[in-house]
């Protein structure tokens, strides 16, 4: 045991000193800060603002889509205030904004911002709050250029459009914007309407950015039916409260205490967080058991493997490397939980400012606390990953022990593969019915017991298929390793192509 636990501490410090092992502790929580953070700020950063045209020819439907602008930019303006209000060295604590029903000369109500008065001015729709910076518009109407005025019909104007609509052409610069190019243009037809057979004419070179497009059909939209309501002799404002109208419905958990039955946040956290943990045990066993190939390959190709077997044997080898790279992926979960756990608080200390002591923001860590505390979440993702570990690492390091280099190790990969994606396909739908047949099913297949059951173990399993599983699991992964213990005794000195599958099953039965 003492040359296994060499080899081991061998195996350990070896990768925790690779720049592979750092930039994989690190590279975590950074993908968890941009994936959450990056997408947000491209939408408002890396999109430019887009300048467009709106031509009505009858005058109808541009005040329309034009208050619907100026609502969409209050509702952009009241998000930059909020997230400004959390970052200003106010002395009062931040609280929830109530939009009022008029902007004229009234008040933001929000803690701190409660003095504070918005300007209904035309152009000037933003709060004087010291050293708030209004954010850019997303859309921006924009005057017809020069000399377009007075055309007379849809077609002509469109037609002398098309320098500014392909960049050939800039808008003029003014009112503190450059000359830019136009984005599009909308052009209302004379007679446009309900039961019209005419339609708008949306013209744009980039029609993936779909933005103003919906915003002009889905404000329209709204217009066709009050129209229509009006017609019929309908109060608009009635039907929109009617159709406001929803069914009160509460959720209950018949397992809980009397008193206690409504579902909330800690409910759907216990629900949904085993599959977020299916996921990072996924990615570790791969990544680990890969690492464990990887140095497995290498030893054997420099000809090193040969001078580790004159000092311990093929088992205290096996068992070295097992342990000792099962321990580089504890220390790697161990980071990535501890970095997913500051990420999260800090993410909640951030945005809870403002919110309601009983919100489910203010209360998420307490909810997070409880899940791990009343489940056995922690306890069976370690036996898990364990399992798994040995399991796959056992597959994977016979694998190496058979192949001389990465290009031959791939050709035994792909199988391998294949099991490994089965779980993440069928992780989304787990959840849904976690003790049902097919999850089930799954749980009694051994490849698959580790990230079946874990994410079914806050479902409340009955006891026979989580003791079940277990014994079958251990059993399993000891007969496999006990199999992959004589491949890797007769394989790991080995040279050459590798062996043929038959003669695989005749190293494992001893001759």
């Amino acid at each position: 045991m003492r040359c296994a636990f060499l080899v081991a501490w061998r195996e350990f410090v070896e990768n925790v000193k690779t720049k592979g092992f750092w930039l994989g502790i690190f590279l975590f929580p950074a993908i968890l800060v941009f994936a959450g953070s990056v997408p947000l700020i491209l939408s408002k950063k890396a999109v430019p603002t887009r300048h467009f045209v709106l031509v009505d020819f009858d005058g109808k439907y541009a005040p329309a889509i034009r208050a619907e602008l100026a609502r969409q930019r209050d509702a952009e303006l009241g998000d930059a205030l909020k997230t400004h209000a959390r970052r200003a060295p106010y002395t009062e604590p931040f609280a929830s904004f109530v939009r009022p029903a008029s902007t004229n000369g009234t008040v933001w109500h929000g803690g701190e911002l409660d003095l504070v008065r918005w300007k209904a001015d035309a152009g000037t729709n933003w709060l004087a709050v010291p050293g708030f910076v209004p954010p850019r518009p997303g859309l921006l109407e924009r005057p017809l250029p020069p000399g377009l005025e007075n055309a007379s019909a849809p077609a002509e104007l469109e037609a002398r459009l098309r320098p500014w609509l392909r960049g050939e052409t800039l808008l003029p610069a003014g009112d503190g914007i450059p000359a830019t190019k136009l984005f599009a243009a909308v052009v209302i037809p004379t007679g446009y309407g309900p039961g019209a057979t005419n339609a708008i004419d949306f013209w744009c070179e980039n029609q993936a950015d779909t933005g103003l497009r919906d915003l002009v059909q889905r404000r329209l939209g709204e217009e066709f039916r009050h129209s229509e309501y009006r017609r019929l002799g309908l109060d608009p404002a009635v039907v929109a409260r009617i159709d406001a109208l929803r069914a009160p419905i509460v959720s209950l958990d018949p397992r809980k205490a009397a008193g206690e039955e409504r579902v909330g946040l800690s409910d759907l956290l216990r629900q949904w967080a085993p599959s977020f943990f299916v996921y990072l045990l996924w990615v570790a066993i791969f990544a680990v058991s890969q690492m464990l190939l990887n140095s497995v390959i290498e030893e054997k190709s420099n000809r090193i493997i040969e001078v580790l077997l004159s000092s311990v044997t093929p088992g205290e080898l096996m068992m070295g490397k097992l342990a000792g790279v099962a321990a580089v992926g504890a220390v790697m979960l161990a980071a990535w939980i501890g970095s997913l756990v500051a990420v999260a608080l800090f993410q909640v200390s951030h945005f809870a400012g403002g919110a309601a002591p009983d919100s489910p923001v203010a209360t998420l860590p307490a909810d997070v606390i409880a899940l791990v505390r009343t489940t056995w979440l922690l306890p069976a993702f370690a036996f898990y990953f364990i399992a798994g570990f040995l399991l796959y690492a056992g597959v994977f390091l016979t694998i190496g022990s058979l192949c001389n280099t990465l290009k031959e190790a791939q050709n035994f990969m792909g199988p391998i593969m294949l099991v490994l994606m089965v779980p993440l396909f069928l992780m989304p739908f787990i959840p849904r019915d976690p003790n049902g047949p097919i999850a089930t099913f799954l749980s009694w297949i051994p490849w698959y017991t580790p990230f079946v059951m874990m994410n079914r173990i806050t479902a409340h399993p009955p006891a026979r298929d989580v003791v079940g599983t277990a014994v079958l699991l251990a059993g399993f992964t000891a007969l496999v390793l006990w199999g992959c213990g004589r491949i890797f005794r007769m394989a790991i000195l080995r040279t050459g192509q590798p062996p043929r599958l038959v003669e695989m099953f005749r190293w494992i039965r001893g001759r």
